[in-house]
């Protein structure tokens, strides 16, 4: 156990919608009775790409005691994990993230996925 950053989810915010599960490599979040949940804290490494993703402003990242996270464990959860997840699609193209890499953000206030051939042309219009 160490002070490390780790995924913080207000279930109060959560509407289990689900866009912050893809973004989590690790495979540390899912749904689970209808609201997101860091399974297990060892999955977690703190990178935070599922926030911006979150409509409703249900994800932060805390600085607090957590088990250290580890590569092994991950490894050992994705062997065991189904492919159980929602495709995030560019809002632009259409093309989702099994096609092509896509990429979380924010565009008018709201919450996004952009391919990154679709992105150049969001950042320059």
């Amino acid at each position: 156990m160490a002070n490390r950053q780790i995924v913080k989810i207000n279930e109060e915010k959560c509407n289990g919608c689900g866009l912050c599960v893809s973004p989590c490599a690790e495979g540390a979040i899912e749904i689970v009775d209808g609201k997101a949940k860091v399974i297990k804290e060892e999955l977690c490494d703190g990178a935070g790409f599922c926030i911006g993703t979150c409509p409703q402003g249900a994800l932060t990242l805390e600085e607090r005691e957590a088990p250290n996270f580890s590569e092994e464990a991950v490894q050992r959860h994705q062997q065991n994990k189904s492919s159980n997840y929602i495709a995030q699609k560019c809002f632009r193209c259409g093309r989702n993230e099994d096609e092509v890499p896509v990429l979380p953000c924010r565009s008018e206030g709201k919450s996004i996925w952009v391919c990154t051939k679709c992105l150049p042309g969001l950042i320059h219009g």
